[in-house]
């Protein structure tokens, strides 16, 4: 029983914490400890030590509130909050709990959204405006990604972009090629003629936004080359940036390590571990990826915190046995220090070998932090360290808060320690594990524990992003993590240890034996009936309560965390609400998707747009395949153009002038892949070349009484800095001459 005193205004003199966080007075009088905001106070005086927790979380809602706007305030107004607020905490920052914790939270919520203006203004970079064909590109190649079917993939540091000047010249490209010539390393200059685009934008409104994640890649035009770059000699003025020589010499590191590994595993066992232990999952086929993501062990495939901790924790381990031989040393030093210290460079070797992906960041920044906590001789399993990478990742980098593996990672590792802290403070499990087949059996035991928390933990990520649940997740996991933790990811750090010898063709013979082990099950576990099931998009609110209601149930440690499983349900019970769209249009006009024949999405001109198509049909949940949307039955088609019937309502696509007159007296809903004819007035809705051009796809919502409500991806995006206005009718020289032509 601890007592802390003072003497805030309307608040007892003394309180204390008395047996799992009620509060007392110093007298005795339990009553008047919880006065305040119908106690509010008392409660959260007793979750002090959690106060913390929250920071990062805080600093998300004001990240998110900045990317939610419709139009991009400027800097000033971005900073005016975080002013304001810090001039309110000044001036009342001895007021009582509730005021304290109010004006706390508002000061973390602007940083959070200063924290993003900043970062947006920092690596503000050109973007492409509209598409370029046939164009010189010159520039210093920074990445080299192989493909399965497609040659590979360049990343360009700019040199040139045909005749573009600085203020409109991408400072990054990235281009596909056939080939590439031989011997072809980071940091020379290549030169090609590509054609060159904007990045593309979302697939229907409110879906994945690459064109942003591009915008903090300083990414500005995607494309691709018909013909092998030819390399240049860098004299001059083409002499690389510091930065790129110095990633340059960690890029060639890579590929000769990749180069070693495919000599001594052919084939695709040789793509995995390269993937395992250099990032680069480029050769990986489709099949594979899809077999290890349906059966819910995708995450072994991309380097994370599992993969971090498994190759870390076995060089703490390793150093620290083979220091705690020595007696003369282990009992005069601090052989776990060293070990950890060691641990930390090995981690931190591990990501630049590793390509540095966003992924890899976070667990190298999270294994870190542990490893320091030993070094302070502090728990290195304990929320708070997880509250510090999270908040050290947000500061660095505030767009992560939207990157689906920062969501899924921290969720993952939340719960788990969270579960694990449960446990440990429960004297039933503590009495448990005493005996010694308990022990024995929580090697099998830990997996099982741990999948069930971590897919419990993820589940709502994984719903509302790629709209799957895999339902052999466990299943899949018991066969391929003892099989990761004792065999592969083992046998990558021992390769890596012998590689310089030339001696790695034992070890990695060993690891492709595990790889096909992992192969095996997950192709298995994906094989079974009903391995996924698929989920339909959920609201924006259902997604917000559930991962507010898990926030709260983990971080709270008193009895009123409880109340999490309530916001938790209320995200359930609203997810199935959110209306879908009857009509969809993508981005050239070309494909049109209408909800026909009892509801289904039905296709048509889903050739060159089977993305798009492909992103629909997750997003509706109803585990319809590609083919089956594309076969455009529920469409009446002709040379001419095609028709539809959807809730009553004639929907007609005019791919022709010649069709124009009679759909534009019959059609409800008139889509025009070619320019709309003037003067039609009878439709609801005309969608033509120039309103998908300017507002990008679109999504039509035919209500219950006969209105047509149109959604755009231009307006959910909003005017933004990563999404460039589109042009208007008739503002390019291209679009003059397609107007002429057809009027």
């Amino acid at each position: 029983m601890t007592f802390g005193c003072g003497k805030p205004p309307g608040h007892v003199a003394c309180l204390g914490k008395w047996g799992k966080g009620r509060l007392v007075s110093a007298s005795g009088d339990e009553g008047s400890a919880g006065r305040g905001l119908w106690g509010l106070s008392s409660q959260l005086e007793a979750e002090q030590e959690r106060w913390f927790a929250w920071g990062p979380v805080l600093i998300g809602c004001g990240i998110g509130a900045y990317f939610s706007l419709s139009s991009e305030p400027s800097l000033l107004l971005a900073l005016a909050p975080l002013a304001v607020v810090l001039a309110v905490w000044a001036a009342r920052s001895g007021r009582g709990t509730v005021e304290r914790i109010i004006v706390s939270a508002l000061l973390a919520s602007s940083f959070g959204f200063a924290l993003a203006k900043v970062r947006v203004w920092t690596v503000a970079a050109p973007v492409l405006a509209r598409q370029h064909n046939n164009i010189e590109v010159r520039g210093w190649v920074e990445l080299i990604e192989p493909r399965v079917t497609r040659g590979k993939r360049l990343t360009l540091r700019t040199i040139s972009v045909g005749d573009l000047g600085a203020d409109a010249r991408p400072v990054r490209v990235r281009i596909s090629v056939p080939r590439v010539p031989e011997g072809l390393r980071p940091g020379q200059v290549v030169r090609a003629r590509a054609t060159l685009m904007p990045p593309s934008g979302p697939a229907m409104p409110g879906d994945f936004d690459f064109g942003r994640q591009a915008w903090f890649a300083r990414l500005g035009a995607v494309g691709y080359s018909l013909s092998t770059p030819v390399v240049e000699a860098m004299v001059g003025a083409d002499a690389a940036p510091l930065d790129l020589r110095a990633w340059a010499h960690v890029e060639r590191l890579r590929q000769m390590i990749g180069a070693r590994i495919t000599a001594a595993l052919p084939g695709e066992r040789g793509e995995i571990a390269t993937a395992l232990i250099t990032g680069e999952r480029g050769g990986i086929s489709e099949e594979t990826n899809d077999a290890f993501r349906d059966s819910g062990i995708l995450h072994i495939l991309s380097i994370s915190g599992f993969h971090m901790v498994i190759m870390a924790g076995s060089v703490f381990f390793i150093v620290r046995l083979m220091l705690a031989a020595f007696p003369r040393i282990a009992l005069r030093y601090p052989i776990k220090k060293w070990a950890a210290a060691t641990a930390m460079a090995a981690a931190f070797g591990y990501l630049m070998i590793s390509g540095g992906a966003f992924a890899t960041v976070r667990s190298a920044i999270m294994i870190s932090i542990m490893f320091l906590a030993v070094l302070l001789d502090r728990p290195a399993l304990a929320v708070r360290n997880v509250v510090l990478a999270a908040t050290l990742i947000l500061v660095a980098f505030p767009e992560s808060l939207f990157d689906v593996g920062f969501q899924m990672s921290f969720a993952a590792v939340l719960g788990l320690i969270c579960a694990y802290e449960a446990l440990r403070e429960s004297e039933r499990w503590r009495a448990l594990m005493e005996r010694r087949w308990v022990r024995a059996g929580m090697f099998i035991g830990g997996i099982v524990l741990s999948t069930l928390v971590a897919s419990a933990a993820v589940a709502p990520f994984t719903a509302y992003h790629f709209h799957k649940s895999q339902q052999y997740a466990l299943l899949a996991n018991l066969i391929a993590v003892p099989v990761c933790n004792l065999v592969v990811m083992p046998a990558a750090l021992v390769s890596l240890m012998v590689m310089p010898l030339g001696l790695e063709a034992l070890p990695l013979w060993i690891m492709g034996w595990g790889i096909d082990a992992m192969v095996w099950g997950a192709e298995r576990v994906a094989e079974l009936p009903g391995a996924v099931i698929s989920v339909p998009a959920m609201p924006v609110t259902a997604f917000l309560l559930m991962v507010l209601g898990g926030l709260w149930l983990l971080l709270w440690q008193t009895r009123w965390r409880v109340a999490g499983l309530g916001a938790i349900a209320a995200g359930i019970a609203l997810a199935p609400t959110l209306p879908v769209p009857d009509v969809l249009i993508g981005r050239d006009g070309e494909l049109v998707a209408a909800r026909v024949n009892g509801g289904e999405l039905s296709a048509v001109g889903a050739g060159r747009s089977s993305y798009e198509l492909e992103r629909w049909l997750e997003y509706d949940g109803t585990g319809r395949t590609l083919e089956a949307a594309a076969k455009s039955s529920g469409f009446a088609c002709d040379g001419i153009g095609c028709s539809a019937k959807v809730k009553g309502m004639a929907l007609a696509v005019s791919r022709h002038p010649a069709a124009f007159a009679e759909d534009c007296r019959r059609a409800a809903i008139l889509i025009a892949p070619i320019v709309s004819p003037k003067g039609c007035s009878a439709p609801k809705v005309v969608v033509d070349f120039f309103a998908v051009r300017r507002e990008g796809p679109h999504a039509l919502y035919i209500e219950s009484d006969g209105h047509v409500r149109v959604e755009t991806v231009a307006a959910r995006r909003g005017v933004r800095p990563w999404s460039m206005p589109r042009p208007r009718r008739q503002d390019t020289a291209e679009d003059a001459t397609r107007s002429a032509a057809l009027d």
